[in-house]
């Protein structure tokens, strides 16, 4: 019991100096994110996807077409889907931001990046995705990717956020998930009968486009 009471001691003692930590990653996120001048579009997807696969090529497309359309791309700044959506952004002349994650095993940022910030923490990194994004599209992904989508739609299911548009991007790889929330969450009343249209299930680029054109008329 002495040794359990030692521990516990020593966390409360150093809860208190993380506390200065957190703080210091908010105030470096909030100070970069909110001088960027165009708006910006969240995207999650797997760091397992190499150059060459459909979804690389798919997310490099993606950047492509936001930075070409006045977009800045926001990502988690490692490899795979993410590197490609920041490649995509960076090379046609975009806005492209890196929110990098430290990792027992490092990740390394990929080098797409005119924004690049480091966290410790991943809430205050979430607060990141969500705080400045006018509109979030989920790339293909696995258990990363879907707590990632599963946060923003409970941010936007209890109002937490701005009813930006969410897109899960790739039919295919997305439709047994939407069918899932559909026939089975909604059916058994686990969700509102408007719920589910939160996630648009789209596959081209200029799907994303149009959908955000028109909120930002609206």
């Amino acid at each position: 019991m002495a040794d359990e009471k030692g521990i516990i001691d020593r966390l409360h003692h150093t809860d208190s100096w993380r506390l200065f930590r957190i703080l210091a990653e908010f105030v470096d996120g909030f100070e970069e994110l909110s001088s960027i001048e165009v708006p910006l579009v969240s995207v999650f997807g797997s760091a397992r996807f190499r150059p060459g696969h459909r979804y690389y090529e798919l997310g490099e497309r993606l950047g492509r077409a936001l930075a070409e359309a006045g977009y800045g791309v926001v990502t988690g700044g490692g490899p795979g889907i993410m590197e490609a959506v920041n490649k995509g952004a960076y090379e046609a002349g975009g806005v492209s931001v890196g929110l990098n994650i430290q990792l027992p095993h490092e990740q390394k940022p990929n080098p797409y990046q005119t924004h690049s910030l480091l966290f410790r923490y991943f809430f205050v990194r979430k607060v990141m995705f969500v705080r400045y994004a006018v509109g979030f599209v989920v790339l293909p992904g696995g258990f990363g990717t879907l707590d990632e989508l599963s946060e923003v739609l409970v941010l936007l299911q209890t109002g937490k956020v701005h009813p930006f548009p969410l897109f899960a991007m790739g039919r295919e790889y997305w439709n047994g998930l939407e069918t899932w929330i559909r026939q089975t969450l909604a059916a058994e009343y686990a969700i509102g009968p408007h719920d589910a249209d939160l996630l648009r299930l789209v596959d081209e680029p200029a799907e994303v486009l149009a959908a955000l054109r028109t909120e930002d008329e609206g």
